[in-house]
Parts: C-alpha cells; structure tokens; sequence
C-alpha cells in the first residue's frame, strides 16, 4: 500500500531567538539555518523515515531541485513534483530559545499554484488500499480528496492551517482526521457538536499527548517528557508516523505509540525534516516513565 501526498514544499529559514519578537522589537537571532519544510514535505519526509511507502506531488521553482534531495533520501517517491518560474513556497521560523515555542510567517508562492493535471496524474494509478493525504498549504486540496474519495481511496486530512469552514466542508471525505485542540475547539464550535461522524479523530494536545476516538473507541496516548528545543514539524512527525504505521497493518493504538516516541525525539532537535528520526531509532529508543 502507498500514501499519496499532494503537500506544500517550502524552503525553511530558522531563526533561533532569546525570545519571541514583540511588536515594535528589532531582535539578534544566535542562530539561522535553512532547511528543507512545508507541512506536506514534512510528512512525506515522516512517512518514508518511518517505513512508509509515500508518493508525493507538488510544485517549487525549476532552480531548487537540490532541495528534494532530502525526500529522495529519505524514500520519498517525488516523480510527481513538478517545476515552475515562480518562488517555490518559504517560511520565516522564529524558535523561542527558552520555550521551543516558534511563530512562522509563510510564503505559499508555487504551492498555491499546482495545476489541475498534476491531481490526475498523481491519482493515475491509484487502489482503493492506498491512502490519499493532504494539508491546507496548497491549492488543489479539495478537488484532490474529491477525486481520491471517488477512486475509493481512504482519507487522512491534516487540516492545517486551520480554516474552520474549510475543513467543515472536507469532513465527509475523510476517514482520518488529525488536528490540535485548538484546531478540534474551533471546528467544534463552527460545527455547534463535536460528533464529526468519522472512522478516526486524532486530537494532539502537546506535552500533554493526544486523544482518539472512533472506530477504535475512545483512548488517551501520554506524550514522553524530554526537553524540547524546537517544536517545528512536531505534529507533521507525529501524523506521518500514525499514518505510515497504519497502512503498515498497526492498530490505531500501536500507531500512535510509535507516533509519540518519533515526535518526542524530533522535538528535542533543531529544525523540521531534518529533525525526524528513523523507525530504527524510534524502536529502539526507551524513555524513562
């Protein structure tokens, strides 16, 4: 089975901060590196390092193919991106050096710009045992999941950035959605209940671990304490592990387990992509209780 993943691509620019900037606030970085993000490439990048098959298709500039070679080496199939004149997508990461907490401020450029065949031809050879993932940072999401829906694809929607409405309007599509609590509390309140009618919620609440409900029935998985640096691509970690152990024949509970372990070690590292680790280590990494 395979994940295909119509996601964001975007060069990450990291600034490492004694605080978040207030309003007004000209402040030195300690620290810059640009890195390989995009919540879609992330979670490309997540599924592969976790054994998953993932094909992944998208859009950058025709002058930033090196950039993809971190996808390709971590398994990532990306014969489906394709290359515009455009800026290809890019984000501005400010890290709290005290708190791990980040702010970004994001570029969509040619994610906002995939054409209507590149949906086509990603979902060209698809079967109703593969996965169909998408995000809110590019253009094309809906008609994507419209598509891989009616080739009787199942459907994980990372529903971020969060548009209340939006998602609202996907949610008859998807068997499995993963938000925050922040995320869960406003489609809750659009919504006016908190009955999404789906096979699979996953709700991520941070330090504090996540919550399931659905086929599965209801549980809590504990997130492991260890002393974050970065937060960035924490929750792209966590969704690319749950949904990589799923299509791997895991039980939702298993899955998450695992999805703990990999986003607690990629937390306590600088950066997004670069910070995700291997199943290899996520197996054989123990923290204390």
């Amino acid at each position: 089975m395979t994940v295909y993943n119509l996601g964001s691509i975007n060069i990450d620019h990291i600034y490492t901060l004694p605080h978040l900037v207030r309003a007004g606030e000209t402040l030195a970085a300690t620290e810059m590196q640009s890195a390989l993000g995009g919540k879609g490439a992330n979670q490309s990048i997540a599924i592969a390092r976790a054994g998953g098959q993932v094909r992944h298709g998208g859009m950058i500039n025709q002058g930033d193919v090196s950039w993809l070679k971190e996808m390709t080496d971590a398994g990532v199939e990306t014969s489906f991106i394709i290359y515009g004149d455009m800026p290809t997508g890019h984000a501005i990461v400010a890290v709290d050096a005290k708190t791990a907490e980040n702010q970004i401020i994001l570029s969509p450029s040619c994610n906002a710009n995939i054409p209507d065949d590149l949906v086509e031809k990603v979902l060209a050879d698809v079967t109703a045992q593969d996965w169909a993932l998408a995000q809110n940072e590019t253009n094309k999401t809906a008609d994507f999941l419209k598509a891989a829906k009616a080739k009787g694809m199942k459907i994980c929607y990372s529903a971020a950035p969060f548009v209340a409405d939006i998602t609202a309007d996907l949610l008859p599509l998807v068997d499995l959605l993963i938000v925050n609590e922040g995320e869960y509390q406003d489609l809750k309140s659009h919504l006016g209940h908190g009955d999404f009618g789906l096979d699979h919620l996953i709700i991520t609440k941070g330090g504090d671990g996540a919550f399931y409900q659905g086929l599965d029935g209801e549980f809590e998985i504990a997130a492991h304490k260890v002393d974050a640096v970065d937060t960035t691509g924490a929750g792209d970690t966590y969704l690319g592990y749950v949904l990589a152990g799923l299509d791997q024949g895991m039980d939702v509970k298993a899955a998450m387990e695992m999805a703990s372990t990999a986003a607690a070690i990629q937390v306590t590292r600088l950066g997004a992509s670069a910070a995700i680790p291997k199943k290899s280590e996520v197996l054989n990494t123990v923290f204390d209780k």
